[in-house]
């Protein structure tokens, strides 16, 4: 088995594709992973690709064309994921794409087609969880910040709906699970910046600050409470512990 690897960013996962369906070796002999790789076997032959915007582009502009516009839109969503094998899924929906044509994401009597429906829901769930959660803070005057830890790399997904919500501020979403942050400047698109350990050490400070709407997030939260009412594991099913870390409600209580 040969098995190619790549970092998980969408320039890279689509050279690596390309990579593994020119190497000809014949798609059961090939596995697809992202780095860093968990687990070696003395028995598999690795192969890292690097990313290729060129390669890349040729890959998207072939999957658009050859299978539709909507397959590549969800192709790229399902990037964003963190389960272990979402490249490999990916790799094998689009030879099934090119078989089959636009419609194959509907095609739910292949197995393939299956996990990458569960895949894409999972993502989902997340990314839809910290648009609803996520809390910005005043780190400058009309300059807003904030903090999250997701499992998956939702961040462009969260920029991309921010930037609908909030596109005359200046503001930045820092992923500290993988060191990297959208950033909008005022009536500007966004882009994505990678993190060093010590920027992200200096910004993991941001949700330590005392700001007007970190207090106000806190008044509200307190006074639409009734105690009475209290149902803490329904609570836990809206937000999970794990992702509460960053949520302001829930880190400091006004007293």
């Amino acid at each position: 088995m040969t098995v190619y690897s790549c970092e998980p960013n969408l320039e890279a996962m689509l050279t690596c594709i390309y990579t593994a369906f020119v190497s000809r070796l014949g798609h059961q002999n090939i596995r697809l992973e992202l780095e860093p790789l968990e687990q070696l076997s003395m028995f598999d032959e690795y192969v890292h690709v690097d990313g290729d915007n060129a390669i890349a582009l040729r890959v998207m502009e072939s999957v658009q064309s050859k299978i539709s516009p909507y397959v590549y839109e969800q192709l790229a969503y399902n990037s964003m994921s963190c389960e272990p094998d979402v490249l490999d899924n990916m790799y094998h929906v689009m030879i099934l794409g090119f078989e089959y044509g636009s419609g194959i994401l509907q095609r739910l009597e292949f197995k393939d087609i299956i996990r990458f429906q569960e895949i894409h829901k999972r993502l989902s769930s997340d990314a839809c969880r910290f648009k609803e959660f996520l809390r910005f803070h005043e780190v400058a005057p009309n300059v807003y910040a904030s903090l999250v830890e997701p499992k998956n790399r939702i961040i462009p997904a969260l920029a991309l709906d921010f930037t609908d919500r909030m596109p005359s501020e200046h503001w930045m979403i820092v992923d500290v699970t993988h060191k990297e942050a959208a950033i909008h400047p005022k009536d500007e698109e966004y882009y994505i910046q990678k993190l060093t350990d010590g920027e992200l050490c200096k910004l993991a400070r941001i949700d330590q600050a005392n700001d007007s709407f970190t207090d106000l997030w806190q008044l509200f939260f307190n006074t639409i409470a009734i105690k009475e009412r209290s149902n803490y594991v329904c609570q836990r099913n809206h937000i999970p512990l794990w992702s509460r870390k960053h949520v302001v409600e829930f880190n400091r209580r006004l007293t």
